[in-house]
């Protein structure tokens, strides 16, 4: 039996693993691949790389870290979670029984109607962006676009307002769903407002070529605004209690509502930054050591 098995194979799942072999414990990650941070090209706001840190090989680092220190990685997607006597039963290829489990499965982004080649290769350039708070500044006076409608658009422009004028909402629906004081407020900031449908021509050339309104615009970067789905269907599984976005709830220890159940990253509500999941990571692994530790004292022999 394994003292913990940490789902997910991100920032935080990689983090807490590390923590958790440091403290002496046995640590399974089960890591399907999925992190989004993998998909970064490269992260300018990470402390500690002045010139920048591509997310794979941020990844790789923190891999090479924790198989150091004798952590069990395993290219696996965990397909159930259940509650046994003396712990959890983690299912994948093969079985597990742990004493405690660290969930930090993440998001995934709601993609906008593109080809998966295309929307990669975007991407992969810089093309198309997910995180504002990650990249706005790399973006500064450079003419952009947020794809979306609603409140979650609106916000999305809001912030990178304070990056940049030339913005343009491009909506994924016939009408941009604000109320008047907020299209009102997007008039008063200067952004435009295009029509859809959106279809994505080409990612070539330092530019994202889109056509909306029977236009075609050219933009140095789209962001799109259409939300995220919360990857926590193992929580609830165990009966863990959820928000009602999906988020797993836990408290100032990330442990969750579930004994021996823990969180961390963005699976947890919360700012989503590498940074963020990190340090959530390290709490969880240090609470994870000491409730075990309430249990079975570790002692060295």
């Amino acid at each position: 039996m394994h003292d913990c098995a940490v789902i997910g194979g991100g920032p935080a799942g990689l983090t807490a693993a590390i923590y958790l072999a440091r403290y002496h414990l046995s640590v399974a990650v089960f890591d399907d691949g999925t992190s989004r941070a993998a998909s970064i090209p490269m992260s300018h706001n990470h402390a500690g790389f002045p010139d920048g840190i591509k997310g794979c090989d941020l990844l790789n680092r923190m891999r090479t870290q924790a198989l150091k220190h004798g952590v069990d990685i395993r290219a696996e997607k965990v397909t159930e979670l259940h509650r046994t006597s003396n712990g959890f039963r983690v299912l994948s290829h093969e079985p597990l029984d742990v004493r405690s489990v660290l969930i930090a499965t993440g998001v995934v982004n709601r993609r906008p109607a593109m080809s998966a080649e295309l929307h990669d290769r975007a991407v992969s350039a810089g093309l198309i962006r997910y995180c504002p708070v990650c990249d706005g500044y790399e973006i500064t006076d450079k003419p952009i676009a947020v794809i979306g409608s609603g409140s979650r658009a609106f916000k999305e422009v809001v912030f990178l307002r304070s990056y940049t004028k030339n913005l343009t909402l491009v909506l994924d629906v016939a009408e941009h769903g604000l109320s008047a004081e907020k299209a009102a407020r997007l008039e008063e900031l200067g952004v435009a407002v295009k029509t859809g449908p959106v279809e994505f021509v080409s990612a070539d050339g330092g530019a994202i070529e889109i056509t909306a309104s029977g236009q075609r615009f050219s933009f140095a970067a789209a962001y799109p605004a259409l939300g995220s789905d919360v990857r926590s269907d193992l929580a609830a599984m165990v009966g863990a209690e959820l928000s009602d976005e999906g988020c797993v709830t836990v408290d100032a220890h990330q442990r969750t509502t579930v004994v021996g159940l823990y969180a961390a990253g963005d699976v947890v509500i919360g700012l989503d930054q590498i940074s963020n999941a990190m340090g959530q990571a390290g709490v969880a692994a240090t609470s994870i050591r000491n409730d075990l530790c309430e249990s079975t004292p570790l002692i060295r022999p």
